[in-house]
């Protein structure tokens, strides 16, 4: 008869073997090689908007990652991710769970526990005794232990620490992306400093001229002409430094929001002392070491290894499962003998459960683990080739906005040469003062894209900062862009 058992056993278990559909992935992951990513592990640059050598911009973005509550969220998800996996590894230790009752019971005369009469009219007791009421009390502890033979429980360890690991780097992406957007909302609001000091010149400038030809008109030296065109040059740049100053403010209430703060927290945004056309050097090319730092890739890594675990617990769902479970207590009728050595009950032994007929869904759930893991690659590769393509696209952003800004340099210089060689026709009769309104609306719009165009460079930076997963190599100090020399 042991025989007989053991090899139905085997049986039963080559059957189970028998029963996994040889279901492989459809879908592969990209070879690093392929695209230019190494394959060394994650190193995040943590401070890396320091190389803008501005201090309200560092006591900004400790207080954006301190209290913004897109982080606090992400932070919230990590933590139940950690819970998680201490929950599945409970499965892989012994369960013991105590307990009792106590209960006051009537006993049925035709059921077990009452008296009962045969037919010739003679009466019996059961285990109850006669009495056809009494106290039933049971108070014991069992044990339950799943002996994961076949690693099911483990493979939901690996996906809860798979899991928990995505939610860390997910954490890490949503810290970079807000110390990105603060430091791009930080650099238009130097940008819109800029413009308010320009135009500010501007209007400097043009109320002295508009000041000097009232004179000379009551001189009887120019004429209202000159006088119009000077009001004209003068509100333009009024209308400059307006735009600008709206600008300056619709800024700073966006970095309130970014640091989690409201209004009260305005005035405490001091103008930026950065400066624009000083922006950090960049690598020379795609640094493929950088792109592996990105936590977004990462974290879609740890979503296939989460996605793998889940593929084997559909497989080990096929196998059997094998536990232990034991009972020891005390139970009794009547509570005056509960706990007593007569009273003393136990048992124990092993329980194999295998499944024979499931009308299919172990099949179709290994299926769609295997389609999990599919679709968890494919994401992973269009990561991948999207974050080539945004580091490489930064880096040639970057490049174009410095020579854009070395033309937009030596555009401003000619401006103000033909402002002044104007302003020169005109006093000696030789030019109109039209062509004065021309070039200084020329000029001033001149200034205002070379500001742009140097916030743009610092922005680009940033772009690529992001695009690299946190900042360059932290082992060699930025070097500065060559600024532009205007001509003279």
């Amino acid at each position: 008869m042991r025989a007989i058992g053991f090899t139905a056993l085997a049986a039963l278990l080559l059957a189970s073997c028998a029963a996994v559909p040889h279901d492989p992935p459809k879908v592969t992951q990209v070879a690093s090689g392929r695209v230019g990513l190494s394959t060394q592990s994650a190193s995040l640059a943590g401070d890396w908007w320091t190389a803008f050598d501005d201090p309200q911009l560092d006591r900004l973005t400790a207080l954006a990652l301190a209290d913004n509550p897109s982080l606090e969220k992400a932070l919230a998800r990590v933590r139940a991710a950690q819970a998680e996996i201490d929950a599945e590894h409970s499965g892989l230790l012994p369960h013991v769970t105590g307990g009792g009752t106590v209960q006051y019971l009537r006993n049925s005369k035709n059921f077990i526990g009452g008296s009962s009469s045969d037919d010739n009219g003679s009466s019996g007791a059961t285990s109850g005794g006669s009495s056809p009421s009494h106290w039933l009390g049971i108070v014991g502890a069992s044990l339950s232990w799943n002996l994961d033979l076949f690693g099911r429980q483990r493979a939901a360890v690996d996906r809860a620490r798979a899991t928990a690991q995505a939610a860390t780097l997910d954490a890490a992406a949503a810290r970079l992306t807000i110390a990105t957007s603060l430091a791009e909302t930080y650099v238009g609001l130097a940008q819109a400093k800029r413009q308010i000091e320009v135009a500010d010149g501007f209007v400097q400038t043009r109320q002295r001229a508009l000041s000097l030809i009232q004179t000379r008109i009551r001189d009887q030296l120019s004429s209202r002409l000159d006088e119009e065109t000077a009001r004209t040059l003068l509100a333009q740049a009024q209308q400059a430094k307006v735009r600008a100053g709206r600008q300056y403010e619709l800024l700073v209430h966006a970095i309130a929001a970014l640091v989690g703060r409201g209004a009260d927290f305005y005035p405490q945004v001091t103008q930026p002392t950065l400066v624009l056309d000083r922006p950090p050097g960049v690598p020379d090319a795609l640094p493929a070491d950088l792109l592996v730092r990105r936590p977004d890739l990462l974290a879609d890594q740890a979503r296939i290894d989460a996605t793998e675990a889940g593929r084997r617990i559909a497989r080990a769902a096929f196998m059997p499962n094998v536990s232990i479970s034991a009972l020891a207590g005390f139970a009794s009728f009547g509570l005056g003998s509960l706990i007593s050595a007569a009273s003393a009950t136990y048992g124990g032994g092993p329980m194999l459960s295998i499944p024979i007929f499931e009308g299919g869904k172990l099949r179709a759930q290994y299926r769609g683990a295997t389609a999990d893991l599919d679709t968890a690659v494919a994401d992973y590769d269009d990561a991948v080739l999207g974050a080539v393509r945004e580091s490489a696209d930064a880096i040639t952003n970057v490049r174009t906005t410095d020579t854009d800004l070395v033309q937009q340099n030596e555009v401003v210089a000619s401006l103000r040469e033909t402002v002044r060689l104007n302003n020169v026709r005109i006093t000696e009769g030789l030019g109109s003062q039209l062509d004065a309104i021309d070039s200084g609306f020329r000029l001033l719009q001149g200034e205002q894209d070379l500001v742009q165009l140097q916030a743009d460079a610092l922005t680009r930076r940033i772009q690529l900062i992001a695009a690299l997963g946190g900042g360059f190599d932290p082992s060699r100090p930025l070097a500065s862009a060559p600024a532009a020399e205007p001509r003279s």
